[in-house]
């Protein structure tokens, strides 16, 4: 079904593979009369050229790019906004829009949302960028309908920004890159690995795009096969795949930790390009005569069957028949796995052996929605699955959100939300609630199946601070609709008779002329922006001082730890835009003291920064300094005090920038990883002015001790890898912090103390 290659490969005349090894480019030369090598060989992938367009340095491994386009939502367009603006922004120099498709539903009271929302608009209007108002389009859909084109870049600061299948290179990352893109800086990457995704076959009648992408998830997620490289997507199987099939499969690589995407082109990307008006868009991509990759992920279509992601990964897959058929025995398994992600939590009541009825899997909810479930044909497909038949009045329910509203009027025109709604299903409009737990939000000890991109912990909207836990398992919209259609039993779709009815998509571009606001080369610097009482300003940040010290405040041992465990999302994201108001969720439903334990910490750093005694403040500082003086002649009033984090790989998931940003704004100074999951979330502690550490090796700190880190301005100064730390409350005991690979522009920000004042220079 999926086989990944021990190491590289040469791609030969678009189809044959190569493996790499000592007779590889002998082999190649043979067929092709190209004598090459793997560095010359790898200037023949599409990522490659792509990336070399768009490099503005002359280093093709140390990489400056500069992106075409740039995209935000509202849960991260306020704050990004309020950087740039703090930085000195006059008008935005490439189209930049501001959607609305994660806040417009949450209900915390008053005029929150809405203030933002306003926010926007007369941002757009005063910088010269597009304003898609509530339940117009989910992010991504936009950008795919309005925005992609062959051979561009677009970066988002959203993770799920993927639109390789249209022939875009698209990243999504914290708010930080797209801020440094506005100030017409770059964004710095070394280039990245490129690994071929190489597709073969025609899935079977019933097999949808979450199906391939959750096997491709399963296969590379946990031994890192793909992390931080371009996924390039090759092979005959694609002629087999209609465009909206794969931006399905495509949307879902974020979930593998790759940086990116790109996909071979061909005719029918550019009828997608003709239907939505813009066929002057379409490239056709291909990798040349001969490419290299440094790994080839091999993926027969028609050998996957039906998927189901079990609670609480996307990653923990496994196929709706093997799960049906040793029913009690996996979800036994999944509940033990399902500790770890819970802490351990003894009185976290988590079960799913109880959803087991009559030998069957019994789920009391089904959602196809978002950027990954609500294309025009994952819904016609689901429509057709349930014509005629009709989902029950017991606990099972259905909601779907078709992802923009022109997508929702063809549903309209040929009949297929009428035939939905006829089951007993309920359709909304354009909305992400679903996706980051403020819609849809199952009952405690609720299963939820969805057709959207993630299933962590508390993901779908539950609190377990407050008593309730719920999950979700992650399948493809076919699978949920046969699901519908017996009325909440688990059901893959190959199971089910049907006839696929593949109606054309017609695109209404006139929906959007009517209602987005299209401010491109119209800024207008006399527009006065909109305040809600809600919008704050970020409070200042200081540089780095010569040595720190650091109280760990929070120990998170899982293998594993997701940016909504670092900040939830839901409707806590309605505070974005007030820095300190969001910041009071930071780790709540993971650590629920760290807040307060953080506030501890930089009482005494405010206290320094005033002149006033910190031993008042914190007199246990009297005696770690005191150690710290039994071998170093350091001044406390000179010596900057924060808290930090340890987690053993964090990052995973969003690139919401507030994970970093909320440790900031309470006085976080860094993380201390094994590992980071994903570049965006070390990026955002950089840009946030906090360091990034790596530690090997036995702990020697646990939480509550004081982590003295001697000489680390001298050691980004000095370019060190390596700095010397001390635990001062256990004897000086001493080890080793490691930062990792920082460009200039990283380590000068880290010295200034965030972006903001490194834009102030």
């Amino acid at each position: 079904m999926i086989k990944l290659y021990d190491g590289g490969a040469y791609l030969v005349n678009g189809n044959e593979l190569i493996s790499d090894g000592s007779e590889a480019a002998a082999a190649v030369e043979s067929k092709t009369g190209v004598k090459t090598d793997k560095q010359e060989a790898a200037k023949g992938t599409m990522a490659y050229r792509i990336l070399n367009a768009h490099n503005t340095s002359d280093n093709m491994q140390q990489l400056k790019i500069k992106f075409d386009k740039l995209t935000s939502h509202d849960i991260t367009f306020v704050g990004i906004l309020q950087t740039a603006r703090a930085s000195g922004l006059e008008k935005f120099p490439v189209p930049y829009v501001l959607t609305n498709c994660h806040n417009s539903l949450c209900a915390v009271g008053g005029t929150i949302n809405e203030d933002d929302h306003v926010f926007g608009l007369s941002c757009a209007k005063k910088y010269g960028g597009i304003y898609v108002p509530p339940h117009q389009a989910v992010i991504h859909q936009f950008a795919r309908e309005m925005l992609a084109g062959g051979g561009k870049m677009i970066l988002g600061s959203d993770s799920h920004t993927r639109y390789g299948a249209l022939g875009t290179m698209a990243m999504g990352e914290g708010g930080p890159e797209i801020v440094k893109q506005l100030l017409e800086q770059t964004y710095d990457i070394p280039m990245p690995g490129v690994v071929a995704i190489h597709l073969t076959g025609k899935p079977q009648k019933g097999v949808g795009p979450q199906d391939i992408a959750l096997a491709i998830i399963g296969a590379v997620f946990e031994n890192g096969y793909v992390n931080n490289k371009v996924m390039e997507f090759i092979g005959d199987g694609i002629d087999n795949l209609s465009v909206d099939y794969r931006i399905g499969v495509d949307v879902m690589t974020t979930e593998t930790t790759c940086l990116s995407s790109i996909w071979r082109t061909d005719s029918q990307v550019k009828e997608f390009y003709d239907i939505h008006g813009r066929s002057e868009d379409f490239a056709e991509l291909a990798p040349e005569s001969v490419a290299y990759y440094d790994g080839v992920v091999e993926v027969d279509l028609s050998a996957i069957k039906p998927m189901i992601a079990m609670p609480f990964h996307p990653s923990n897959v496994y196929s709706i028949e093997e799960l049906n058929s040793n029913l009690e025995d996996i979800l036994r398994d999944v509940e033990k796995k399902a500790l770890v992600s819970l802490d351990n939590n003894k009185d976290i009541d988590f079960t799913l052996t109880d959803k087991i009825h009559d030998g069957r899997l019994y789920v009391e909810q089904g959602v196809i929605a978002g950027c990954a479930g609500g294309g025009f044909e994952n819904i016609c497909d689901a429509a057709d699955i349930l014509r005629g038949k009709y989902i029950g009045a017991d606990e099972f329910s259905l909601s779907v959100y078709p992802a923009s509203q022109p997508v929702f009027m063809e549903l309209v025109k040929n009949g297929s939300i009428a035939d939905l709604m006829a089951t007993g299903a309920t359709v909304r409009t354009a909305f992400c609630g679903p996706c980051f737990g403020a819609g849809d939000v199952p009952s405690n000890r609720g299963l939820s199946i969805r057709h959207s991109t993630r299933n962590f912990p508390n993901r779908e909207g539950s609190k377990v601070t407050s008593g309730q836990i719920a999950s979700v398992a992650l399948m493809d919209a076919r699978s949920i609709a046969a699901t519908a259609a017996n009325q909440g039993y688990l059901t893959a779709a190959t199971d089910i008779d049907v006839n696929f009815n593949k109606p054309k998509y017609f695109f209404d571009k006139s929906i959007y002329e009517n209602r987005v606001y299209n401010g491109v080369e119209k800024a207008d610097p006399s527009v006065e922006i909109k305040f809600g009482p809600n919008i704050v300003d970020w409070p200042e940040m200081f540089p780095l001082t010569d040595n720190v010290l650091l109280k760990a405040v929070s120990m998170i041992h899982d293998p594993v730890t997701t940016t909504d465990e670092l900040i939830p999302s839901g409707e806590t994201s309605s505070y974005r835009s007030n820095p300190l108001g969001l910041a009071e969720f930071t780790l709540s439903r993971k650590d629920p003291a760290y807040v307060g334990k953080a506030k501890e910490v930089q009482k005494a750093e405010k206290a320094r920064l005033a002149g006033e005694d910190i031993y008042a403040v914190d007199p246990e500082l009297k005696q770690v300094y005191a150690a710290v003086a039994e071998k170093f002649d350091v001044k406390p009033e000179e010596t900057e005090i924060g808290s930090v984090i340890f987690a053993v790989k964090p990052g995973d998931g969003s690139a919401r920038e507030q994970a970093a940003s909320c440790q900031r704004v309470l006085g976080g100074m860094a993380n201390i990883a094994r590992e980071y999951a994903t570049k965006r979330y070390r990026s955002n502690l950089i840009n946030w002015g906090m360091l990034p550490f790596v530690f090997d090796g036995e702990l020697p700190f646990d939480k509550d001790d004081y982590i003295f880190v001697k000489d680390i301005k001298k050691a980004i100064v000095e370019k060190n890898d390596t700095v010397k730390a001390y635990v001062a409350n256990k004897g000086m005991k001493e080890m080793e912090l490691h930062l990792g690979a920082l460009t200039d522009d990283e380590r000068e920000i880290i010295l200034k103390g965030c972006l903001i004042n490194y834009n102030k220079r």
